[in-house]
């Protein structure tokens, strides 16, 4: 055997020794994520839809009911309202945060002058908590003593959280406001991994700024932008403490989302029953809606964005 079989096969035992050392390994090294994803995600969710088919009132016996709370739940008339409020701001929110996150996103990936203070500034709100913010935006935006009575701005002394569409405007605004640091920040990431020789050979081209963002960077960025908005959809079906402190749902109805029903069927009507239900249509709705955007992403949507660069 000459000495260049030799090497080849010295590498090839190499390469099935370490592939059965990390096949032994790797199983062990994801257990501690699967226990945490079972007891953490599987289980509630179990506990949550064996509850739906039960009469509790969140403090005596457990008592079996069949199908009566998906009965009272699916034909009730303010479920499709609820449902149908949820995916308003869904929509409102991702039509308000993508174009911004990507912008900004952009602006933080370039190497300007005090872009590390920028980012750091741009990312506060995301530290914030959500009921303190709703606090403050309601303090702010009282029509008696809030900034605009204060500085004696008309336009910010309307009655906000008394108008249904400026309320609801309000929510998409304030939600917006807090989550666009998060997602310019997956942007940002996913910019600084597009290589500069595209920008330069498009410069060379004579291709201006506009130009670049558009034929290049976005582009680019399709399987960021079906990550983000696959976090921002599915998110956007959690939001609860934020509405819950800035409007309770109102004025009448008109800010009232599927969480914030179930909050109030749940520890205001005491009937968990119904609330397990309508936990259970929340993640039915957040996987189909994860499964749709990552079909709309394509088959290759795991891949790298620089796939075929």
């Amino acid at each position: 055997m000459s000495m260049t079989e030799l090497a080849s096969d010295r590498t090839a035992r190499g390469t099935r020794t370490r592939r059965r050392d990390h096949g032994g390994v790797l199983p062990w090294l994801a257990a501690p994520a699967l226990a945490f994803f079972v007891g953490f995600a599987v289980i509630p969710l179990v506990g949550v839809f064996a509850l739906s088919f039960t009469t509790w009132d969140g403090i005596g016996a457990i008592v079996p009911s069949g199908l009566d709370s998906w009965r009272a739940v699916l034909t009730d008339p303010g479920l499709p309202h609820s449902l149908w409020v949820t995916f308003l701001v869904m929509v409102a929110s991702w039509a308000v945060q993508t174009p911004s996150s990507i912008l900004l996103g952009t602006f933080l990936a370039g190497y300007q002058r005090h872009r590390a203070v920028l980012s750091v500034v741009y990312f506060v709100p995301l530290l914030l908590s959500s009921a303190a913010i709703a606090i403050a935006y309601k303090a702010l935006l009282d029509p008696n003593f809030g900034l605009g009575a204060g500085l004696g701005i008309g336009f910010l002394s309307q009655d906000w959280l008394g108008r249904p569409a400026l309320a609801f405007g309000l929510v998409v605004f304030v939600v917006s406001w807090q989550f666009i640091p998060f997602h310019a920040l997956i942007y940002q990431g996913g910019v600084r991994q597009i290589p500069r020789s595209l920008y330069e050979a498009a410069q060379l081209d004579g291709a201006g700024r506009v130009r670049q963002f558009f034929t290049i960077t976005l582009p680019q960025l399709r399987y960021t932008i079906i990550t983000s908005s696959t976090l921002m959809v599915v998110g956007s079906l959690t939001f609860f403490d934020l509405i819950f402190v800035l409007t309770a749902g109102g004025p009448g109805d008109a800010t009232r989302v599927l969480a914030l029903d179930m909050y109030k069927r749940g520890f205001q009507a005491n009937l968990m029953g119904p609330a397990s239900v309508i936990a259970v249509i929340l993640v039915l709705v957040g996987l189909a809606l994860a499964l749709l955007l990552r079909r709309l992403g394509g088959r290759d949507a795991s891949q790298s964005q620089l796939e075929g660069v």
